[in-house]
């Protein structure tokens, strides 16, 4: 198991790594001030200006996947994907965030021609964003079997009805295409086979955001968190993915690589909380000597750099894996890292607010927001007790019938 980057990675490292100290670091209390002028829902002139100049440096699509038209394995996109995790305005820049990635590889594997043209090629291009929409309020998603939505044939449309939330960038007005997840065909004995998923314009009759769910707070303008209501949304049936009952097929394509690219980015997060962490305790001074030199400073620095640590490697193993045998192979590394990353930057994040003292709790230190994202990714692409359930039945699965 070789995990040392090769040079076209190291090469990208620096690349993107000089962009972020160029363009990134020097640009964000900016990008925050020009999201509180006016509307917070209108994206931002700054941000469009350095997403041409993340196409310029050549640094555009990096996720996309060797096997279906990139330039990068698993592997090597994700040591690249931490450096921009770093920071939250960063993987836009390079055309790298969610939920854009997922929704672009699911085009790329699943959609026809037509899907492709329309809603891919913009979305590549960074002209448009879009949306995923599975969770639903009314039903514990945990289990997505659970979901109620309706998608129904009548005639040559699908009528869709159902509540949705977490869909996250639907407030974004760059947002014009959701990938909806509904029944087709609720009486199917087989519980997964029940589900299709289509694809509905943000623009379509009956598509309405009903509110933005905050997180701690945060509301993530100008991207954000909707609940949105469907009533009657009317769509060709060119529009379905795959085909009817292929719902769960589809997903689990979909959230392998982006718990991947959830994962990495975490891993950047977490560091950049420890550098703070690190540069906070040195500056001040308690009781008579700098925090850095208290002995549970020193802890904590320390096990941050070990959980740190563990999470990459944990993580690069899982990537490899997706590249060597499949993401259905790698299903039980998959679920490790979602459970290993999320926990681990909520952990080293805490710590580093710990030792920014009140500032840690405020805007002026990028902590307290951290810290809400890497809690939501608990929850998000399946929350933890669903993925060790499914890292338990695995590993009982090799001692069963001895």
């Amino acid at each position: 198991m070789d995990f040392d980057y090769t040079p076209k990675v190291k090469e990208l490292q620096q690349r993107v790594a000089a962009f972020m100290d160029e363009h990134v670091y020097p640009n964000e209390d900016a990008l925050i001030a020009q999201i509180a002028e006016g509307d917070r829902w209108q994206p931002t002139r700054l941000m469009e200006e350095l997403k041409q100049k993340g196409k310029a440096a050549g640094l555009w699509n990096l996720w996309q996947p060797k096997s279906h038209g990139g330039t990068l394995t698993n592997l090597e996109y994700a040591p690249l994907c931490e450096i921009m995790g770093r920071s939250a305005f960063a993987p836009e820049m390079f055309n790298c965030s969610a939920p854009d990635t997922g929704n672009m590889e699911v085009l790329l594997r699943y959609g026809t021609d037509a899907h492709k043209k329309q809603w891919l090629e913009p979305l590549l291009d960074g002209t448009i964003r879009s949306a995923f929409a599975m969770t639903e309020p009314a039903v514990a998603s945990s289990d997505a079997t659970n979901i109620e939505a309706r998608i129904e044939r009548k005639g040559d449309n699908y009528v869709i009805n159902g509540r949705k939330w977490w869909t996250s960038g639907a407030p974004d007005p760059r947002c014009k295409i959701l990938i909806f997840m509904g029944k087709t065909d609720p009486d199917n004995a087989d519980r997964h086979q029940q589900q299709s998923m289509v694809l509905v314009p943000m623009d379509a009759p009956g598509v309405k955001i009903e509110k933005i769910l905050p997180v701690f707070g945060f509301d993530d303008a100008p991207h954000g968190h909707a609940q949105v209501l469907f009533e009657n949304v009317t769509v060709p049936v060119s529009n379905i993915l795959l085909g009817e009952g292929r719902g769960f097929e589809i997903a689990q394509g979909r959230l392998g690589p982006g718990r991947i690219h959830h994962c990495m980015r975490l891993i950047g997060l977490a560091e950049r909380a420890l550098e703070k962490m690190c540069r906070r305790t040195l500056a001040r001074v308690a009781f008579g000597k700098p925090v850095a030199e208290q002995g549970v400073t020193q802890e904590r620095i320390a096990e941050s750099r070990i959980l740190i640590d563990q999470s990459r490697l944990l993580t690069l193993k899982a990537a490899d894996l997706m590249d060597k045998v499949g993401n259905k192979e790698a299903k039980k590394e998959i679920a490790m890292i979602k459970v290993m990353a999320p926990i681990m930057a909520c952990r080293v994040v805490d710590w580093a607010i710990q030792a920014h003292g009140g500032g840690g709790v405020t805007d002026d230190f990028g902590l307290a927001q951290a810290y809400a994202h890497a809690r939501l990714l608990r929850l998000a692409d399946g929350p933890d007790e669903v993925h060790r359930n499914q890292i338990a039945r695995l590993e009982l699965k090799q001692y069963m019938h001895r």
